[in-house]
Formats: structure tokens, sequence, C-alpha cells
């Protein structure tokens, strides 16, 4: 723990380690050069067992391959999209492009037609490289559909297919690859808005390398321990925080194909697992069915959580079970994403009701949402951060950016919360009206605007509810257009056209008038208190 007795809600940046001028591909050059043979990757497929392996030295000399063919297909600084789930090629093509100067465009497998379109022309990404299908999406059909409305889209890759990913579209470069940049953009992530359209968080080299391995720091990460990533590639908790911690600690990053918590027990006793990093739910996942089938969990030493707060017995479950440390962080995508972290020492109360204290070399500041003065300790007031760490800004989006990014340099999180004298933040809710649903953020404005094109509805609105497994879930308030009423299979089929599975909604609700302040706008906490009551009945 930081020694803080502050006096205010604003905590000065710890200088506790180096803040280093560091790219994605710098950082695999130094994990290669002084641990050629140390394990650096393994493929553990959907059905449980262990795939293709990679050492640092494989691993840089199949990424520095790779980076040679796109520079034959790609210019440093282009921007090319990953879609697809986690497969051992997500990651060599991050490291290539990090090595080549190319910008990668994250999207989640999950995602329908519009969703990808929007994606794809608002990045003006030039290429795709996906897997044909993923749990029915069929994908490489999906792109093949969209390429004629997408002029600047040029080449679709298949990733699945070696030969074709390695395959020159030219005479492959000689001589060394180009110098990056540590604050060029390397990943553009896709986060939505209140507004109901994703912002592209652009991320630079300098804010992820650098925050994987100060995070990786805070948990214990040490050389060669063995991290078990089941979290999706296309979220910075699986690229950046797992991918770039366990490079930069020189550990062995097994990565998983998908989550099963059978099948992510008996990777642990397997690979002899140390590090394991989810969201409750998957935790909680773990340990039933460890309390089924049992497995032998005690290589590992730190069990990591982010995304919800969680219940003290999670934690006293998770340490019996497994022996090991349990830490909470908190961050958001447009810091890069990790801003504050638990001590393995901290109390029960203070990794059950806080989110930690900042990592080093970063501010955080709660602070007044009308006046943006710092708020007196214990006062709630919007989390705010500045440092090394924040995105450029959103893709050609100047108006989000400005709203986001003050004059001063302080993102604002649109997450509320309080800070203690010793610098320790709580969570208390969110100024945006994000739904957090098993640790994925999901953003009404853009799900109502999907159900609204219903015919048979004139008026919808989005919130979450509490649940006891999912933290939260997805339930829509609608008032029809006429006497029709759709079932609940049509409104969800209707939903799971338009946009991915985890947006549908879970419950579904019909009103006949809104409460509404004196502006009219809809008052959605009493919808959600309305419904605690009983007031309101769902399908």
């Amino acid at each position: 723990m930081y020694p803080f007795a502050l006096t205010a809600s604003y905590c000065p940046a710890v200088v506790d380690g180096p803040l280093e001028d560091m790219t994605v591909g710098e950082a695999l050059r130094r994990a290669a050069a002084d641990s050629p043979a140390r394990p650096a990757l393994t493929e553990i497929t959907a059905a449980g067992v262990a795939g293709r392996r990679w050492t640092f030295g494989a691993l840089l000399a199949d990424a520095e391959a790779l980076a040679r063919v796109l520079l034959t297909r790609h210019a440093p600084g282009a921007r090319i999209a990953i879609w697809a789930p986690n497969v051992p090629e997500w990651v060599l093509l991050e490291l290539a492009a990090g090595l080549a100067g190319i910008t990668i465009v994250t999207i989640n497998p999950s995602f329908q037609p519009r969703e990808v379109h929007f994606v794809l022309a608002q990045s003006q990404a030039s290429a795709l490289y996906l897997v044909p299908s993923h749990r029915g999406n069929p994908m490489r059909q999906i792109a093949e559909s969209l390429a004629p409305e997408l002029p600047g889209l040029e080449t679709i890759v298949d990733l699945a297919d070696r030969e074709a990913l390695y395959r020159p579209a030219g005479p492959l470069p000689g001589g060394a690859l180009p110098a990056v940049d540590p604050l060029a953009v390397a990943q553009i992530q896709y986060t939505s808005g209140t507004t109901g359209f994703p912002k592209g968080a652009l991320l630079h080299h300098r804010g992820i390398t650098n925050n994987a391995r100060l995070h990786a720091a805070r948990i214990g990460g040490r050389a060669g321990d063995t991290w078990l990533n089941f979290m999706p590639l296309f979220h910075t908790g699986g690229c950046a925080v797992q991918v770039l911690g366990a490079l930069q600690t020189r550990g062995h990053l097994v990565l998983a194909a998908q989550f099963d918590a059978g099948l992510m027990i008996d990777a642990i006793e397997r690979e002899r697992v140390n590090l394991v990093l989810g969201v409750p739910t998957m935790i909680r996942g773990m340990l039933e069915m460890n309390a089924r089938q049992p497995r032998d969990l005690t290589s590992v030493h730190t069990v990591i959580v982010g995304g919800a707060m969680v219940p003290p017995e999670l934690v006293t479950k998770t340490r019996e079970v497994f022996g090991c440390d349990f830490q909470i962080i908190y961050g958001q995508t447009e810091t890069s994403p990790v801003l504050t972290c638990v001590w393995k020492d901290d109390s029960l109360d203070d990794i059950t009701g806080t989110v930690g204290q900042a990592i080093p070399h970063t501010e955080l500041s709660i602070r007044d949402p009308k006046t943006n003065e710092t708020v007196p300790i214990g006062g709630i007031g919007e989390i705010c951060a500045r440092g090394y760490c924040t995105m450029h800004g959103y893709n050609d989006n100047p108006a989000a950016t400005r709203a986001a990014l003050d004059e001063q340099g302080w993102l604002h999180t649109g997450d509320l919360g309080t800070m203690d004298a010793r610098g320790y933040v709580r969570v208390t809710g969110r100024l945006k009206e994000m739904i957090i649903r098993g640790g994925e953020n999901l953003f009404p404005a853009e799900i109502e605007n999907a159900m609204l094109e219903h015919p048979a509805i004139a008026d919808c609105a989005v919130v979450g509810l509490p649940d006891p497994t999912w933290g939260e879930v997805v339930a829509c308030f609608i008032r029809p257009a006429g006497h029709e009423r759709p079932g609940m299979q049509e409104l969800a089929a209707f939903c799971r056209e338009r946009l991915s599975p985890q947006k549908t909604p879970a419950r579904w609700i019909f009103v006949e008038t809104w409460p509404t302040t004196a502006s009219g706008k809809i008052q959605k906490f009493a919808l959600q208190e309305g419904f605690a009551r009983g007031e309101y009945e769902a399908l």
C-alpha cells in the first residue's frame, strides 16, 4: 500500500518503477533476446487439449515473418481489423502488426452484419483478418456480403489458412523492419457510447505496454509464471493486460479458445497455471465445477477479478480452494485499460468494497460532474484519470473526444465513485447508463436504437436489472405502437438479427406510460425501482 494521507479526493501519480518509451514489437524483441527458449504461448483448443506451443524465440520468428508479409499488403500506419475468437493467430497478428507499425482494429466475433459494417467503415480498415465462422456466426459469409459496401476494404484473409496468411502480396522487404513511434496508435478498440454509436478508442504503444507491465508488477507476475487467458482477445483485458503482461514478465501465456469452467480447471492442473484473470461469474463457475470434479489448483498464486465488485464469500472461497491471493482491478478501455488494483495484503473489506489504489504513474481525481472541481475526501463524484495510459482520443469523433478528455488532460470515465484519505477508490455508480453483464459493458442506447426499428414499438427504454449470475441482465421496457404486443421470442429474434447475443434483453416488459422528468425524459431509475417493487411484470 502507498502511504497516502490525502486531504482531498486527488491522488498524485506514484513513481514506482520506470515508465518506458516502449512498443509492442520492442517488448517482444526484448523477451526473445533474453529468454529465447522459455515457453511463451500455448494453445488450448475448444476441446480443452493443449495444441501448438511457442517459445519466445519462435514467437519472434513467426511474428517477424508475418510482419514482413503484412508490409507487402499494407503500409506502416495502415489499419487492419481482426475478427476472430481466441486463436494463436490473433496474438501473432497483434505482435506482427506491432513490429510493422500497423494498427489493429479489434472486432467481437459475435458481432452481426450492421455492427461489423460500422466498425470497418468508421475505422477505415483496409483489411479484415478473420476465421470462417464462430459459434454459428458465418463470419466469412458476412464479410463477403459487406465488402461491396466498403470500398476501402481491400483484403479479406482467413486466419485459419496459414498458407494464405503468410503468402506475400509482393517482394518481401529486406533489412530492418520500420521504426515505430511509441506514441503511434497500436489498437483501435470500439466501446459503445450512450448515444448508441460505438466509439473507437485510439490506444498507443506506450500506453498499453507500460500499463500491462505495471499491472503485472502489482499482481506479482514473475518470470516463468504461467498465465491462463480465457478473456476475449478483442478486449484489452485479453490482448493488452494478459498478452503484453505475460510477454513483459517473461511469462507463459496459455490461451484458451473459449471459457468452459471444467476445461479451465483441467488446464490449470495440467499446465500448472499461476495467474488467473476473469470476471466473478467465471471464477464462481470454476469453483462450482471443482466442487463436483476436484482438480489440483494449488499452482495458482493469484486470481485477479475485473468488471464487477465481488461478495466476501467469493473471495474467501477462492482463497480456500486455490490457496491463492485475490486481487480486484478497475479501469476502462480508454485507459489502456487498468487504473487501480488492490494489494495482495489488503483487508477483506478493502478487497470487496474498493477497487484499490492507482497503479504507478497515474493520477486519480474524484471530480464534481457539474463544476469539474475535486470533491472532498469521501464525496461522490466522477472518477477521472490522467497519465501515460489515456487514449489519444476517439477515432474521427472530436465531439466525443472533447467530452471524455478535458483541457487539463483528465480522462472522464463516466463512473461515479469516492476516494478515502489512503487513495482507495470505491465505484458507487455510473454517470452513463452502462450495463455490466458478466464483466462486459453494454450500452442501452445501442439496443434501444435497434429495437425502435420494430413497427410494433413506439418507444422503449433499456436498463440493467440485478442478477445473481451475471451481475446485471438487460431489460427492455416497451410502449407499444398500437394494440399489437409481440411475443418474447419474436422480440428476441428481432434483436438477434441486429445485435450480438449478449445484447439481447433477458426481460421484456410492456408499459402504457413512462415515469418522466419535467422535461419529458424517461426516468430509468424509476423503471428499475418499480420492477423491484413488483409494479411491472416481464413476459
